[in-house]
C-alpha cells in the first residue's frame, strides 16, 4: 500500500475509526498512505455510543464484539466500508450494509494457522491429562502416574468442518502420526491420507479426538447434542474452537461427568462477556479434564497482525481504488486503471432500468465514458465509470440524481 493516488476527497478529511484493540498494523497501513484522522478505541461499542461516534467516520473497522445493526448504519451518513478485523462477519447486519451501500471486509483465513496450532495443543493435553496433573502440581500434589495418559500417535482424529481450519488441523494431525477422517456437509478433496465420512454418526464412532471447525448456522446450532454424544467412542474428547453454539453445553456437562467423554476443550460459548475482566460462567466450571479458553483461539501476535493487514490492504483498495473484492455487501469488482480519466463509483438500488438511465444521462449531456464496469447482487448494482477529466463533477450531480441511487462518490 506504497502507492499514493491522489483522491478527490483531501485525505485529511478522511476519519477512520478502530475499535476493540486492532493490531497497530492496520493503522500504520493508513498512516504511510497519509491518512492522519485515526481514531482508536480499546473496547467495543454498545449500540447508543456506535451511533455518536459514527456520524462522520468515513471507515470503520472492528473485530467480533462491535454489533453493527441498520440503526447504527443509518446513522453512518459518511460511511463508506467496514472491516472486521476477524473471521466472520455475523456481527454486521449485511442487508443493512447493502441498502446504505455499505462494503463490508473481513479475514477469512488470516488466523486459521493459530486455531490449527492450538486444536493440536489441546488433543495433547486432553489425550495426557496434563490439566489434572497441573491442577495437583499447583496445590502441591505429586501426581506422577501413566494411568488414562495417552500419546497422539497412532490415534484417531474425526474433523467437522474440512474448510480452511480444518485442513490444516489434518496435516498437522498426520505429521504427528494420527489417522485422520473428517466430515462436511461439501466434497472436499482430503489432504494427506485422510478419509472423509459418510455422515457425523460415522465419523464420532471412530474418533478418539473430535474437533469441530462449522459456521455458526441454524443447521449447526447443538450440531453436538444428547443424541449424538452417545455416538462418541468411550473416553473420547471433544474440541470446539468454532462456535458456541454448536455445542450443547448442558448435554456436554452430562456426558463429561458419566465419564462418557474424557475430557473437553472449549474456546467459545453461547453467552460470551463483552470485554476482559467481566464475570464469566459455564456449566462447565470445575469439571475434571476440561480446558476452558475466552475465544482465543485465533489470539496470536501473529495472527492479529496479518489480519490487520489482510482487512486494512481491502478497505484502502475500495477507498482508494474502488476494488470491492472480497465485499459481503457490495458485489465484488476488480478494476483496472484507467490513465487521463477520472472515476466515478456509483451504488444503486438493483432494479431494471438503472444503467440505461446512467447511460442516457451521461449521452445527453456529451459526457464520455472512457469505461464501465457492473456487478449485481441481489439487493444492490455497483457501477464504476471512468470519464473525461474535466466534466467529473457536472458527472457527479447528474449521476445524484438518477432514480434508485444510494451512493456516489468521485475517486480520482
Amino acid at each position: 500500500m506504497s502507492e499514493k493516488k491522489n483522491t478527490s476527497y483531501p485525505k485529511e478529511k478522511i476519519n477512520i475509526l478502530f475499535l476493540e484493540n486492532i493490531s497497530q498494523s492496520a493503522a500504520n497501513q493508513f498512516i504511510n498512505a497519509g491518512y492522519a484522522n485515526i481514531k482508536t478505541i480499546a473496547g467495543a461499542l454498545n449500540e447508543a455510543e456506535l451511533i455518536k461516534e459514527i456520524k462522520n467516520v468515513h471507515i470503520l473497522g472492528i473485530r467480533s464484539k462491535s454489533l453493527i445493526n441498520a440503526n447504527v448504519l443509518s446513522a453512518a451518513t459518511k460511511l463508506q466500508a467496514i472491516g472486521c478485523f476477524c473471521i466472520g462477519v455475523n456481527q454486521v447486519d449485511l442487508h443493512a450494509a447493502s441498502k446504505y451501500g455499505v462494503a463490508v471486509f473481513n479475514a477469512p483465513y488470516s488466523n486459521t494457522r493459530s486455531v490449527a496450532e492450538l486444536v493440536i495443543g489441546a488433543s495433547i493435553i486432553l489425550v495426557r491429562k496434563i490439566i489434572d496433573k497441573n491442577s495437583a502440581a499447583h496445590d502441591g500434589y505429586w501426581m506422577k502416574d501413566a494411568k488414562g495418559s495417552h500419546e497422539l500417535r497412532g490415534k484417531t482424529l474425526g474433523i467437522v468442518g474440512y474448510g480452511n481450519i480444518g485442513s490444516q488441523v489434518s496435516v498437522l494431525a498426520e505429521a504427528l502420526g494420527m489417522k485422520v477422517v473428517f466430515y462436511d456437509v461439501e466434497t472436499k478433496l482430503p489432504l494427506g491420507n485422510a478419509s472423509d465420512c459418510k455422515n457425523l454418526k460415522e465419523l464420532l464412532q471412530q474418533s478418539d479426538v473430535v474437533t469441530l471447525h462449522v459456521p455458526e448456522m441454524s443447521s449447526t446450532k447443538n450440531l453436538i447434542n444428547k443424541n449424538n454424544l452417545k455416538y462418541f467412542k468411550k473416553g473420547a474428547v471433544l474440541i470446539n474452537y468454532a462456535r458456541g453454539e454448536v455445542v450443547d453445553i448442558n448435554a456436554l456437562k452430562q456426558a463429561l461427568e458419566s465419564s462418557q467423554l474424557g475430557g473437553a476443550a472449549i474456546d467459545v460459548f453461547p453467552v460470551e462477556p463483552e470485554k476482559n475482566g467481566d464475570v464469566f460462567k459455564t456449566p462447565l466450571q470445575g469439571l475434571k479434564n476440561v480446558l476452558l479458553t475466552p475465544h482465543i483461539g485465533g489470539s496470536t501476535q501473529e495472527a492479529q497482525n496479518n489480519i490487520g493487514l489482510d482487512v486494512s490492504a481491502k478497505l484502502f483498495h475500495y477507498l482508494e481504488k474502488g476494488i470491492s473484492t472480497g465485499s459481503h455487501s457490495v458485489p465484488a469488482l476488480a478494476l483496472p486503471p484507467q490513465e487521463g480519466a477520472h472515476r466515478i463509483l456509483h451504488i444503486h438500488k438493483n432494479v431494471p432500468g438503472v444503467m440505461s438511465q446512467i447511460n442516457a444521462t451521461l449521452s445527453k449531456n456529451k459526457i464520455n465514458i472512457l469505461g464501465q464496469y457492473l456487478k449485481t447482487n441481489e439487493e444492490i448494482g455497483y457501477v464504476v465509470l471512468d470519464i473525461d477529466k474535466g466534466i467529473s463533477k457536472n458527472a457527479l450531480e447528474l449521476l445524484r440524481k438518477v432514480n434508485h441511487t444510494i451512493k456516489v462518490r468521485i475517486l480520482y
